[in-house]
């Protein structure tokens, strides 16, 4: 039950983050500190923030309701967050440390990753 809450939960952030995406990716990308520049930028953020996000939404909510999908939902949260907590912590070696206002994106990476591998690892083995 707790994995359903969680792809659940996980599924309406990134469908959440992908609205506000594809709806204002300039200020999104502003929220976070981050400026976007040239004539592709906001195409670009669209994309991989809007795009990707709700495909995910898409995945993990299919996790949740239909059995099949659990792991593979499991899955991809594991690679899709383990490589961006793996270039986060890679990054704080190579220059300065993100802002403040930023640290809250890298906690629902690090959380989400966690979560993932918790449920993985609860999920009954075949």
């Amino acid at each position: 039950m707790f994995t359903k809450l969680f792809l659940g939960l996980v599924a309406a952030l990134f469908a959440l983050f992908g609205v506000i995406s594809l709806a204002n990716p300039i200020g999104m990308a502003e929220s976070l500190g981050v400026a976007v520049g040239g004539p592709n930028g906001a195409y670009e953020l669209r994309g991989i923030y809007g795009g990707v996000s709700l495909a995910a939404a898409l995945l993990c909510a299919g996790g949740a309701i239909r059995p099949s999908l659990t792991l593979p939902a499991l899955w991809f949260l594991i690679v899709y967050m383990g490589g961006y907590v793996f270039a986060r912590g890679f990054a704080l070696l190579l220059g300065p440390a993100p802002t403040s206002a930023y640290i809250g994106f890298v906690a629902f990476e690090v959380i989400v990753l966690a979560g993932a591998l918790l449920c993985l690892r609860a999920a009954p083995r075949r």
